[in-house]
């Protein structure tokens, strides 16, 4: 009763968060691909007006249920087609995991097969609030070292997107029993930079709505850039809450960027309870083909800030008061002092002295 209580009450928070955040902020399409793999959290940005993009791999993990006394062997396919759809904030995708599982019952003394897809959704992921559109945010400080590369507090406010989508169940289903086809699905995800190096991405969801097992699951992961770009590392922690399945995972792995269309990656995984236990490994690819263009503005329709930034309030009279006061205190030719310096001066008597001696040298004549 009072888990069901607490589970309504967070149901009303989510959806009241998802509903109520204005509609704001524009996409980044990036020249280099950008995955979702090989964590389970989902990167608050679009992939782009345009741009189709594949994320796969295999998967192998092995489980041991102490209460139930039983062991599986898992293998299977996770997958993802996502598509930047009308314009640059809106993304449409299609994921899942397709899975094959041999249990055995030792207590019992009999094993089981099953095969189907333990997940499989399709949904809508839109941009409210990129951080860093501003072309003031997103330049570097040429005064400070320190503002570019360290921590900062405000680095932790987040870029913001929602999602919504459905879970599609096909056919007999053995991991999921008694829910309905269709169920649907509820995220907020967010992206911080903190520094050139980290980035922080947090996920929440609110899934399976409507089933007998409604479901709260969450993903925080961070990532770290090495020097040399190509090759990346992360770490992350995952937490599931429902009836019928909860549990806290960790994982962490390496991506490395073949091309800018291209990047493979690797990842091991466990869990921190045994009901059951679990350790996996996955290792995949993301290729995106890339057939985004950027849309061509006249310079009218054009926004203050996209061409060297917003011009400055007053600064044309700043300027009218520079050339005023330079007026006044003298500008033209009569204030202009002609004379050498004293420098010049110095550095001429040098050159005649050595002038004059070399030429005695050379005529040979004898200073008295």
């Amino acid at each position: 009763m009072k888990y069901s209580f607490m589970l309504k009450n967070i149901k009303q928070v989510l959806v009241l968060l998802v509903f109520s955040i204005p509609f704001l902020g524009f996409s980044q399409y990036t020249d280099v691909i950008n995955s979702n793999r090989p964590g389970k959290a989902v990167s608050a940005y679009a992939v782009g007006k345009n741009v189709i993009q594949i994320e796969g791999g295999a998967v192998f993990e092995q489980q041991d249920h102490a209460l139930l006394n039983t062991q599986s062997g898992i293998w299977g396919l996770d997958y993802a087609l996502r598509y930047g759809l009308l314009f640059e904030q809106l993304e449409i995708n299609w994921e899942g995991n397709f899975q094959n599982q041999n249990i055995t019952f030792a207590n019992f003394g009999i094993s089981e097969n099953r095969t189907n897809f333990n997940q499989n959704r399709i949904g809508l992921k839109f941009l409210i609030y990129d951080r860093y559109k501003s072309p003031i945010r997103n330049k570097p400080n040429l005064y400070s070292w320190r503002k570019n590369y360290v921590f900062q507090l405000k680095n932790l406010i987040p870029s913001v997107s929602i999602y919504a989508g459905a879970n599609i169940l096909f056919g007999d289903n053995p991991f999921y029993v008694g829910d309905p086809t269709i169920s649907p699905r509820v995220m907020l995800a967010t992206q911080s930079r903190l520094t050139p190096r980290f980035v922080l991405i947090s996920n929440i969801a609110y899934d399976r709505i409507g089933s007998p097992f409604p479901e709260i699951n969450y993903a925080v992961s961070l990532s770290y850039a090495f020097r040399n770009p190509k090759w990346s590392t992360f770490i992350e922690h995952q937490g599931f809450d429902s009836d019928r399945y909860a549990d806290v995972l960790i994982r962490g792995g390496v991506v490395h960027l073949l091309s800018e269309q291209l990047q493979v990656d690797v990842n091991l995984g466990a869990s921190f309870k045994n009901t059951p236990s679990r350790i996996f490994m996955s290792a995949g690819a993301s290729y995106r083909f890339d057939f985004h263009k950027d849309e061509i503005k006249a310079i009218e329709d054009q926004k203050a800030g996209e061409n060297g930034g917003p011009i400055k309030k007053n600064a044309m009279k700043k300027k009218e008061r520079d050339d005023k006061k330079k007026a006044k205190n003298g500008s033209g030719a009569e204030d202009i002092d002609l004379s050498p310096s004293k420098k010049q001066l110095r550095k001429k008597k040098k050159a005649d002295k050595k002038k004059g001696k070399d030429k005695k040298e050379d005529n040979g004549a004898i200073d008295f």
